[in-house]
């Protein structure tokens, strides 16, 4: 989807119109899908925790300049090779226990993403460095980062994180986790 939506995107520009941008949250759970509602009005549909934590992560897109999101439920069932990262520990809103969130990198390509591989190892030190409270490390990791590729908002989202660390500092209790102020 991500792929063609490009291509589309580039036809849209030559047309002068502006570009269409999406995000997709993805979840492997247990949910309830059937018709629910009332006999004036029923809607085939899908509910649960499930749904809900899929919902978040689509939602979570913007916020971490990411167009695909996967939570830990869905990283482990996958089978194969995947360029992957892990992108944080949050506790989305209208829950209480933390959730791994995942971005799948598949789509890109050298034009798009940059060194990707070598982005990839950077981050995750970057990451591991953050959860630390190394806030110098961490920090140097996402400049090294946008200095391979100045597109990857991710690491500029991390880098202004560092800011508000620094600023007020999470003290020793704090596990590394993000809580998630918006749906």
């Amino acid at each position: 989807m991500i792929t063609e939506l490009r291509s589309w995107n580039i036809d849209r520009a030559a047309d002068g119109k502006r570009p269409v941008d999406i995000g997709i949250g993805l979840n492997t759970d247990t949910i309830v899908s059937g018709n629910i509602g009332s006999p004036k009005r029923m809607d085939y549909t899908v509910i649960g925790d499930g749904v809900n934590l899929a919902s978040r992560l689509e939602s979570a897109c913007k916020e971490y300049s990411a167009r695909i999101l996967i939570s830990e439920n869905t990283f482990a069932k996958l089978k194969g090779t995947y360029r992957i990262r892990e992108v944080d520990r949050v506790i989305v809103k209208g829950k209480t226990e933390p959730a791994s969130v995942f971005e799948v990198l598949d789509y890109h390509t050298e034009d798009t993403f940059p060194h990707l591989r070598e982005c990839l190892e950077c981050f995750k030190d970057g990451l591991a460095y953050y959860r630390a409270q190394d806030w110098t490390r961490a920090e140097s990791a996402f400049r090294e980062i946008l200095s391979r590729n100045p597109g990857d908002g991710l690491a500029g989202t991390y880098i202004k994180r560092i800011a508000l660390m620094r600023a007020n500092p999470p003290g020793d209790e704090w596990n590394g986790v993000w809580i998630m102020k918006t749906k």
